[in-house]
């Protein structure tokens, strides 16, 4: 993933660190996202917490209506990834 850590990728980095502010981070990503690239960014966090609880991919499926793609996609991240999901489930308490 190398390739993808640009200048401007670590712009938008230091931008979303120096928000401190929920309203103030979810009007940028109004403005960077579509509605539904941020229910789909929003939906694998929640399949994320769903793996990590030991949730089978049928219940998830179920609860979040999340492809089984997606919920394998998330899963290999969570095993395998770069920790991301794992910080970020720390964060919400969930780990």
């Amino acid at each position: 993933m190398a390739e993808i850590r640009t200048s401007d990728v670590d712009d938008l980095l230091r931008v979303l660190a120096a928000l401190d502010d929920p309203d103030a981070i979810f009007a940028l990503l109004e403005d960077l996202f579509t509605v539904r690239e941020i229910r789909e960014t929003s939906q694998r966090l929640g399949v994320a917490r769903l793996l990590a609880a030991g949730k089978s991919y049928a219940a998830i499926e179920a609860e979040t209506g999340a492809s089984a793609t997606t919920i394998a996609r998330v899963s290999k991240c969570l095993s395998y990834g770069s920790g991301g999901y794992d910080r970020a489930l720390k964060i919400l308490g969930e780990s």
